[in-house]
């Protein structure tokens, strides 16, 4: 690995006001409805953690998904992979994808398509981070709570190598010599 520094980019305060915001819009669309929240891991899980925590449903199930499209790499391969499928249909379901970041878009335009071959009755994004200038699909967020510039970032649940996903907060990975 090479060596590099840390330089916060949102605080957490800032992560959970957002979080909280969002968690009211996706209640008040979803209201009197049912709602799968499909978390992406590893990247999303604190995020959805503490997204569904602010939807004041009891129509809210959830269930998980393990793709790779990055390995140990900075870079997406731009091959999803799917490691871990839902354990329940989501056939005539509201699903709502909970990812960590919107990146280049490979990996949920993959997904989209696979839902609706699914026959779901619905399908939103829900991302914490939106990288716009990185896209190569056509595919956009329904809840996003930051936009950011083209940075590798950690923390809140996402990783570099494996590593800051404890973080209460999001960083930019500043790489030196």
């Amino acid at each position: 690995m090479n060596k590099y520094q840390l330089k916060k980019i949102i605080s957490e305060e800032e992560i959970l006001s957002k979080i909280k915001l969002m968690a009211k819009q996706i209640e008040e669309d979803y209201k009197n409805e049912e709602l799968l929240c499909v978390c992406i891991l590893k990247g999303a899980a604190v995020f959805m953690s503490e997204l569904m925590q602010h939807i004041d449903s009891n129509k809210l199930a959830i269930d998980f998904m393990s793709i790779s499209s990055y390995g140990n790499d900075i870079e997406s391969s731009g091959v999803v992979k799917i490691l871990k499928d839902l354990d329940q249909s989501v056939e005539n379901k509201n699903v709502l994808i909970v990812e960590d970041i919107l990146d280049t878009g490979n990996t949920l335009y993959q997904l989209k398509e696979m839902f609706e071959q699914r026959n779901t009755k619905s399908f939103k994004i829900c991302t914490l981070l939106d990288k716009p200038s990185r896209r190569l699909k056509n595919i956009d967020a329904d809840y996003c709570g930051f936009t950011i510039d083209d940075l590798f970032v950690v923390g809140f649940g996402i990783d570099y190598a494996e590593k800051h996903r404890n973080l209460p907060y999001i960083a930019e990975v500043c790489f030196g010599e």
